[in-house]
């Protein structure tokens, strides 16, 4: 008898999650950007005509949707009192 292959099928459950994390973001960047409720299954794709405002108005760089990550530092040793 032939021995389960687990690495295989562990590997095969790793991809579907991608596939699917990746079908759910691609959802939410579309409803971000202004998409209509699409379903599960227009999830990836964008309608022809979403690309085409975006690439006729390339001279107006219009202000971030969103804010832009913080940058969290350490302070220096000079910077903190006591040590």
């Amino acid at each position: 008898m032939a021995k389960p292959n687990y690495g295989f099928e562990k590997r095969q459950r790793e991809l579907a999650k991608k596939k699917k994390q990746d079908e759910k973001n691609a959802r939410k960047r579309e409803a971000r950007a202004g998409g209509s409720g699409e379903s599960a299954d227009d999830a990836g794709h964008a309608p022809p005509d979403a690309a085409a405002p975006a690439a006729e108005a390339p001279a107006a760089p219009a202000a971030p949707s969103t804010p832009a990550p913080r940058i969290h530092r350490r302070p220096s040793t000079v910077d903190r009192p006591g040590e």
